[in-house]
């Protein structure tokens, strides 16, 4: 029985909700380790634990708070007369049996390779590009007026860091020529990537949409990758 192919909307829809899946290693860590603790714990203590920038552990921990996963309590420390107010971040409902989406994770993988497969490869891979520049705007848009960077090579470092947030344990570097490039050492994609390289455009797209919010237009190109039988993706920045 033939199958109806996606539509661009269905096609951008299943990238979109795989882009922001809560199949993060890191981030399911820190809600276990959230889960344990009934006092709960702030982006410092969370750093900490984890060996993270404090602003890659608070996206992590705002994402799971906007999720539901964690309510969030603002208040100063104790005899505290000034400074801004720490969040506090608890398990919602300590009592709810712990049930992550990991089937979720799956079907949208699973949909995700059926629309590439259906569509042609250099619109399939224009869809992903796009969609991952329309979600790298939001990430960026969502680091508040303050991480706005004015450096290149600051604002490349806060991608990075916010792309770890999300799953690709990304750093900025420089490469042999001294430009800066972003090297991402996992993909959240899991091994759908290995079947359809062209999700690596999301990658791409990830990258151009947060620094176009953060710094200004610039042009992305993948010049390693996992499908490419690489240790890890590389994504070359120009602007």
């Amino acid at each position: 029985m033939d199958r109806a192919p996606l539509t661009p909307t269905e096609f951008a829809s299943a990238v979109t909700a795989i882009t922001g899946a809560f199949g993060d290693p890191t981030r399911r860590d820190i809600y276990l380790h959230v889960r344990e603790l009934s006092e709960g714990v702030t982006a410092t203590d969370t750093a900490a634990r984890f060996d993270l920038h404090p602003n890659v552990a608070r996206h992590h921990l705002d994402k799971l708070a906007s999720g539901g996963y964690l309510e969030v309590e603002v208040a100063r420390a104790e005899g505290a007369s000034a400074g801004r107010p720490s969040k506090h971040y608890r398990v919602a409902d300590p009592g709810t049996p712990l049930e992550l989406p990991v089937r979720q994770d799956t079907v949208l993988v699973s949909l995700l390779g059926r629309a590439l497969a259906l569509l042609p490869h250099t619109e399939a891979e224009r869809l992903a590009e796009e969609v991952g520049a329309e979600v790298g705007a939001s990430m960026a848009a969502q680091l508040g007026p303050e991480d706005v960077q004015r450096s290149f090579r600051s604002a490349l470092h806060t991608v990075a860091d916010a792309l770890t947030a999300h799953g690709f344990a990304a750093r900025a570097e420089p490469d042999g020529d001294g430009r800066l490039r972003i090297v991402s050492e996992h993909c959240p994609f899991g091994g759908a990537p290995i079947e359809h390289p062209v999700i690596c455009a999301v990658d791409r797209g990830l990258v151009r949409g947060m620094l176009g919010v953060l710094y200004g237009e610039a042009q992305t190109e993948l010049s390693s990758s996992l499908p490419m039988g690489d240790d890890v993706c590389i994504t070359d920045v120009t602007v």
